[in-house]
């Protein structure tokens, strides 16, 4: 595909339309949350209200009470979490207080504070979201460490060989299947020079928000988002597929905590009985779609390796297949090289 072909793609992209704003209210049909008052008194200083705030969070059993205190208090005033503490003694104005005890009563009734301020950091990138996606993990950081691995070969010159093969003139394209945010897709493409990007993703309202990404980081030329089902919206085979899909078993879903089942959304993380139905399947069309010596990235949960690996056999029974963990040493990629 040459820069004409990349640029006319673009084009037809439905889901390429300007982005709808990011929303921050709470999904419809989630369960009913707790309902209480909590207000700061008047002529309240930055400091009071944080150690306030700590507290109510603590008592409603928050994991990091005094953190998110400090996120939320950051994105009301505007300001980093170095500046809160250097002036403590500030007063909050009407507005800002108001605003602090909305949050804060907000994060009580468990809503992340990812979608309570519209932001989460991601591979040294600062990605908006909302609770129209999945909130990116630091543990998906490894996949995107494994696809610029893959790249460093292409940032070479175009044409030539590299351990035995010979680079496609067309550049490095790599797929991104089941994008949500566009964090894996977005920080592939603003750490190799020369990855082009497919963001896919079955959800609109995803694509919507992962553009958005693209286009804040300044990486909207190198990604083209596609609307459809797992790999069949991609124009062409790939050098990398990596895929971070729904791999929540239905049974553990009423033990994954309430911030995660209350507000993220469900399609992103079931994924059926055993929570492989999206990686079989993606396994049984990846041949079709990927390029000759071309790579399989698939982010798995804690215990599913071995039996993605064995269902990855089926599909390349001459590929090289490993089990790799992050850095809590917990199963969590499957590489498949072709």
């Amino acid at each position: 595909m040459n820069n004409n072909q990349w640029t006319s793609a673009k084009t037809r992209n439905p889901a390429s339309s300007t982005p709808e704003p990011l929303r921050s209210q709470a999904p419809a049909g989630r369960p009913a949350a707790q309902t209480f008052r909590w207000q700061l008194a008047e002529g309240a200083t930055v400091g009071l209200a944080l150690v306030a705030a700590t507290q109510r969070l603590t008592s409603n059993g928050v994991e990091s009470p005094k953190l998110d205190s400090e996120v939320i208090m950051g994105h009301v005033l505007g300001c980093t979490r170095a500046q809160i503490y250097a002036h403590p003694e500030r007063l909050l104005t009407a507005d800002e207080r108001q605003r602090y005890e909305r949050l804060v009563i907000r994060r009580c009734q468990d809503e992340p504070v990812a979608y309570l301020v519209g932001e989460k950091a991601f591979y040294g990138l600062d990605l908006l979201v909302d609770q129209r996606v999945l909130i990116p993990r630091p543990e998906t950081e490894l996949l995107v460490d494994m696809v610029l691995d893959v790249a460093l070969q292409y940032d070479a010159p175009r044409g030539t060989e590299h351990n035995g093969r010979r680079l496609a003139p067309d550049g490095f394209l790599v797929a991104d299947i089941g994008t949500g945010s566009g964090a894996v897709a977005v920080a592939v493409a603003a750490n190799s020079e020369s990855a082009l990007v497919f963001a896919v993703d079955i959800s609109l309202d995803a694509l919507h928000v992962a553009r958005a990404n693209a286009q804040r980081h300044g990486q909207e030329e190198r990604i083209q988002f596609l609307h459809g089902d797992l790999l069949a919206p991609l124009p062409q085979p790939v050098d990398v597929i990596a895929a971070n899909l729904p791999y929540v078993a239905a049974n553990e879903w009423s033990r994954l905590a309430l911030d995660i089942v209350n507000y993220e959304p469900a399609q992103a993380l079931l994924g059926g009985a055993d929570g492989l139905d999206f990686i079989r399947r993606l396994l049984q069309q990846a041949p079709d779609h990927l390029r000759p010596g071309g790579v399989l990235l698939l982010e798995v949960g804690a215990s599913q390796g071995s039996a993605v690996a064995t269902m990855a056999r089926e599909s390349f029974p001459e590929a090289m297949i490993e089990v790799l963990t992050d850095y809590a040493f917990r199963e969590r990629i499957v590489r498949i090289q072709t």
